[in-house]
């Protein structure tokens, strides 16, 4: 799937992973349409990137927000005449809590709702109500491809701290979406990719572990293999453009962590 004069969806892209991959989208001759609910940052970076860009306040929890959108956007497409070529979900919220307390009081399921509907429930029903946009696209040659959606995980998903089920349980269901997906999508030559990001300097990753002590900041960075840092912003961006580029991925989630692993304790 190529970028240019192609239309890319960004869910949580005024921050974060979710705006590194919007630029490199811009960059490299993407139309680009940001879902956000910091209408303020999303007509920011809208304001900046200018042509083929367009913001839309979205909150990927409800169903409306999202229809709304969606409906936006493909009214978008019409206009310029560039067909929907993929699908970013990058909107997550990491707040966590231990299903049970202290002082053995169960979690409300109001927090867990809060997670799993945007992190999970939210990207579900942005891929449903996209796809119909998509399966319809001029097939490209040589191997008939329409589409790709790149869904963003988390090394979370493989391993992580108590406090985090939640959270976990969000990642690890994108994870076996990536999949399923894929062989559901292949009859309408669409490919489902998912990049599982590690320890980033975005200000969720800074959020995580704004709370962590002198001593186990240290041991969490000692978790850092090789390069000894968190990922940039624009590392993540690269390796969703290369999704959207090689036809040959497909079905699988990609860890981009440097070999960090998540240690249970801190």
């Amino acid at each position: 799937m190529h970028i240019h004069d192609r239309t890319f969806i960004v869910s949580g892209g005024a921050s974060g992973l979710g705006l590194a991959t919007v630029r490199e989208l811009h960059t490299h001759g993407g139309y680009v349409a940001i879902l956000d609910l910091n209408a303020e940052a999303g007509m920011k970076i809208a304001r900046e990137l200018g042509e083929r860009t367009i913001f839309l306040e979205a909150d990927m929890a409800k169903t409306d927000s999202i229809t709304s959108a969606v409906n936006t956007i493909t009214d978008w497409t019409k206009t310029t005449g560039k067909p929907i070529g993929g699908v970013i979900p990058a909107a997550g919220i990491g707040i966590g809590a231990p299903l049970v307390s202290k002082d053995n009081r169960p979690v409300s399921m109001e927090k867990l709702d809060f997670v799993l509907n945007t992190n999970l429930r939210g990207v579900l029903d942005l891929l449903r109500q996209i796809l119909p946009h998509m399966t319809t696209n001029v097939p490209l040659e040589p191997d008939g491809e329409r589409g790709v959606l790149v869904l963003v995980s988390s090394i979370a998903a493989f391993g992580g701290v108590p406090g985090q089920a939640s959270y976990v349980a969000s990642k690890g269901a994108i994870n076996s979406m990536a999949l399923v997906l894929s062989t559901e999508l292949a009859p309408f030559g669409i490919r489902c990719v998912a990049i599982a990001p590690g320890h980033f300097d975005t200000p969720l990753g800074q959020k995580s572990t704004a709370q962590l002590s002198d001593s186990r900041m240290r041991k969490f960075e000692a978790t850092f293999v090789f390069p000894r840092r968190r990922g940039r912003g624009e590392e993540f961006a690269s390796c969703v453009r290369h999704c959207i580029e090689n036809l040959m991925l497909n079905g699988e989630t990609i860890r981009l962590d440097g070999a960090a692993r998540i240690p249970s304790r801190l």
